[in-house]
């Protein structure tokens, strides 16, 4: 197996895992990459004693490492000590560093519960729905203790937003009866019409065709966007019909129609394992 070489300090023989990624790092470059790639997750919790001994003992770096131990006691802030770490390997420049300076600064001016909501929006991003249910769950459980700490709620938005991408959270996993809850709920919390939408769209998968014109019929609110939701059914559905998977699911019942019984097994099986692996993606299995 081939390794890079390294430009600054030596290749660790102990990882260090990054805090919030749980991403293991064996070298300054591949931890000036991940702080890099991952800067919208980034929080105090990287400033750690552990991080600076690692960089000391395992790369070979106590000047580094001085620096960023005063960071940490001297009350530094999480931009300052990335773009020393940054800085110092050299393995971007002064443009990209300028672009982590800035979204560490917008993060900066984020609640701990906003920016925990972006490292599990992250697990969407990645289609690890299950794990980002868990992570929503915990949020939401951080909101209402907050509110009970402080004895006032925080900004409705921020629970509206946790609510609504749990919701798709579990469209990914095709539970569509608990989504569509989720995105009422978060309408009922903050008023967003954003999030009625989604509360439509989401009936609109779940209930048949019948049983969702009653259940429009029924809608106080929201008509306008009943309209526009079948609007962009029939053009998703154009969409749909040109893409690949489409393609193989009409090969499949081809070869079915045609009584090639063998490979349409092979087909379907071709099919399935697909759907299984997406499926342990998103489980983390």
């Amino acid at each position: 197996m081939m390794r890079v070489s390294l430009c600054v300090g030596e290749y660790a023989t102990i990882p260090y895992y990054i805090a919030g990624l749980e991403i293991p790092v064996y070298s300054m470059e591949e931890l000036s990459f991940c702080l890099k790639e991952n800067a919208f997750l980034l929080d105090m919790s990287l400033m750690r004693d552990e991080l600076v001994e690692w960089v000391d003992t395992q790369c070979g770096l106590p000047d580094l490492a001085g620096e960023l131990h005063r960071l940490i006691h001297r009350q530094g802030t999480l931009s300052g000590f990335v773009l020393t770490i940054l800085q110092y390997v050299g393995f971007y420049d002064a443009d990209e560093i300028a672009e982590v300076d800035e979204i560490l600064r917008k993060g900066a001016g984020l609640s701990t519960i906003e920016r925990r909501k972006g490292q599990v929006d992250y697990l969407v991003r990645q289609k690890k729905y299950e794990a980002a249910v868990r992570g929503y769950d915990g949020l939401l459980a951080a909101w209402e203790e907050s509110a009970r700490s402080q004895g006032e709620l925080p900004a409705a938005k921020v629970k509206g937003a946790i609510l609504h991408n749990k919701g798709v959270a579990l469209i990914g996993m095709m539970f569509y009866d608990e989504a569509a809850n989720q995105f009422r709920a978060a309408y009922d919390v903050d008023g967003e019409m954003a999030h009625y939408n989604a509360y439509l769209a989401t009936k609109r998968l779940q209930l048949d065709e019948k049983a969702y014109i009653a259940f429009a019929a029924e809608q106080t609110i929201g008509y306008e966007q009943t309209l526009a939701l079948e609007r962009r059914m029939e053009g998703l559905l154009e969409d749909w019909k040109i893409q690949p998977e489409f393609q193989d699911i009409l090969t499949a019942k081809e070869l079915r129609k045609d009584g090639k019984r063998q490979q349409y097994l092979e087909e379907t099986d071709r099919l399935l394992w697909g759907l299984k692996a997406a499926y342990r993606n998103s489980v983390g299995e």
